[in-house]
């Protein structure tokens, strides 16, 4: 898994604090990936991810996009 946090999203301190909560939020969840692939996670837009639960909110709702356009296709 790959974390790319760009420079709109604050200084450096506030990137790294992303980047855990969402390598956080892999190790725990790690049954809603695929074995067999390869995840890329990229924050382009400042917003307010300043809490594990806001990460994980919506990384949830990204990952529930994706199950559906799955299953459409």
């Amino acid at each position: 898994m790959g974390v790319i946090v760009g420079k709109k999203n604050g200084k450096a301190h506030r990137r790294n604090r992303i980047k855990r909560l969402v390598r956080e939020f892999f190790r725990l969840n790690k049954s809603l990936f695929p074995a067999e692939t390869d995840t890329i996670v990229l924050v382009n837009k400042k917003n307010s991810l300043d809490s594990y639960q806001e990460v994980r909110n919506e990384l949830l709702e990204v990952l529930n996009k994706c199950a559906k356009s799955a299953r459409i296709s």
